[in-house]
């Protein structure tokens, strides 16, 4: 195996920032802001009491971000609140997801993670409602062509993302998560009625824990957009690091992956979190997923994809064949989303009609 990225070394290791010269930091940043983790690596800097240790400059940037992932956290915990009011008027509780979940639970993950929207999932016959009580709070829908429309509507796992007219924030609506038109399909009710009341904030929740990283595999090794991968892959590393202290928790995982469908990529997210930020995981639970395995063939196959696609998108993390890779895990993100006759009308629609309708 070729030598790791500095990024990847220094998430693996953070003591490793105080030994760096200025050279390395420069390469480091820019890796960094490739990923989007630059947030995090203050809070890991902080954390490891390593800030007085760091050169000026590289530190004074560190700082920077650090203003920049307070402002982002504090606007988060006003759209929650915000969200939270509307969705009181419907009765329905806001149940978060990813980024926001992570932030406003105090979680590890949520440790300078900066994130472009808030996901939150509520049923899916409560649709309308939802959408309709958030649009008399200031979200307005995307404004997408009849196509885009029907795609988001009938078939994918959440509504067209919703934009406040003034604050510009943006909500991801789901009911589910993965689309309706996926060959495996979690049922939402099992993570609705599993979801966690978050202290202090009544009708607040987040997914349960083993759920939660369900919920981040599946989100990472079944899209196909990887330009965020690395950031993803860390969500897991510290998730697993922060609920594997809890008793029972390595053997409830896999059996949820089981119940829930989910086996195939909680296998990918243990294997590269393992091979890339060295995470701890018990030989039983990798044991109890041994069904989820690819043969052989597809596994060395998967490997090759993405241990090139889950480095950071920057020219000293790649070799000739990055690009290929992420393009080949875009078709497969799309794959496992559609079934063929459906992925070939969609792949023509965005590559050839949308582009007209967008200039017209």
């Amino acid at each position: 195996m070729k030598a790791l990225p500095l990024l990847v070394r220094v998430l693996r290791a953070p003591a490793t920032m105080a030994s760096l010269n200025l050279p390395e930091w420069d390469l480091l940043l820019r890796q960094a802001t490739a990923a989007n983790v630059t947030v995090s690596l203050y809070y890991l800097a902080e954390e490891g009491g390593l800030l007085a240790q760091i050169p000026a400059q590289p530190r004074e940037h560190l700082l920077w971000a650090r203003a920049l992932g307070e402002r982002h956290r504090q606007a988060v915990c006003f759209e929650v609140a915000n969200i939270g009011a509307a969705l009181a008027e419907a009765g329905v509780p806001l149940i978060l997801l990813k980024g926001a979940a992570y932030l406003i639970a105090g979680l590890p993950p949520g440790a300078g993670r900066l994130f472009s929207d808030i996901d939150i999932l509520v049923p899916k016959a409560r649709l309308a409602e939802v959408e309709g009580v958030l649009i008399l709070h200031g979200w307005a829908g995307s404004k997408l062509d009849e196509y885009d429309q029907r795609y988001y509507r009938q078939w994918m796992h959440e509504l067209p993302p919703m934009q406040h007219m003034h604050r510009q924030s943006v909500i991801d609506v789901h009911h589910a998560i993965l689309p309706e038109t996926a060959a495996v399909r979690p049922d939402p009710d099992k993570l609705r009625a599993a979801a966690r009341p978050l202290p202090g904030m009544p009708d607040v929740y987040t997914l349960s824990p083993v759920d939660m990283v369900l919920h981040s595999a599946v989100h990472l090794f079944y899209d196909g957009e990887f330009d965020k991968g690395l950031r993803d892959l860390v969500d897991l590393h510290r998730l697993l690091q922060h609920f594997g202290a809890m008793p029972g928790f390595w053997e409830t995982l896999p059996q949820r992956a089981h119940e829930l469908e989910l086996a195939r990529p909680l296998f990918y997210a243990l294997r590269y979190t393992q091979w890339l930020l060295d995470t701890g995981v018990p030989p039983a639970t990798l044991a109890a997923l041994a069904g989820a395995v690819p043969n052989a063939v597809l596994l060395a196959l998967m490997d090759a994809l993405f241990q090139r696609a889950l480095l950071p998108a920057h020219a000293s993390c790649s070799d000739r064949l990055s690009a290929s890779a992420r393009f080949m895990l875009y078709i497969r993100g799309n794959w496992l989303r559609m079934p063929p006759l459906m992925l070939s009308r969609h792949l023509w629609h965005k590559a050839f009609v949308s582009p007209k309708h967008e200039l017209a």
